[in-house]
């Protein structure tokens, strides 16, 4: 089986610049996406890992991956809020054959900094990538 590999946000938008055939896979929930804010980028794919406000598993997660057309060799960064869930969702896809899987490890707001807020210190609003807030 492959193997789950970590990469920083940095990382993870110089892929999607070089290889036309990677895909962000953003796992976060609807209520992330809407009122924190989604990255700006070519194949960007959202699909909830874990339904809010439950944060139970996505029964659908597997099926509306496939139905989006993402081959099991293409190359999948999955993104949460800070690396947890992204992970989970990879390990997921790597025990049903997804071959090429990274886990953005600083996800999108990354860990919180002495004060208590994120996207200060690393994930891919701190590294100054492309996003919008909806």
């Amino acid at each position: 089986m492959a193997e789950l590999v970590d990469i920083a946000a940095r990382e993870a938008w110089e892929q999607l610049r070089k290889d036309e055939r990677a895909v962000l896979l953003d796992v976060r929930s609807e209520p992330e996406w809407d009122f924190v804010g989604v990255p700006l980028v070519n194949n960007y794919l959202q699909i909830s890992w874990r339904h809010w406000p439950e944060m139970r598993i996505n029964p659908d997660f597997l099926a509306e991956l496939e139905a989006s057309g993402v081959d099991r060799d293409t190359p999948l960064l999955l993104m949460c809020k800070a690396g947890a869930r992204s992970r989970e969702a990879g390990e997921f896809l790597l025990e049903r054959g997804f071959v090429r899987c990274f886990n953005v490890r600083d996800g999108f707001e990354g860990e919180r900094n002495e004060a208590g807020h994120r996207c200060r210190i690393d994930g891919w609003v701190a590294a100054g990538l492309p996003w919008m807030q909806c």
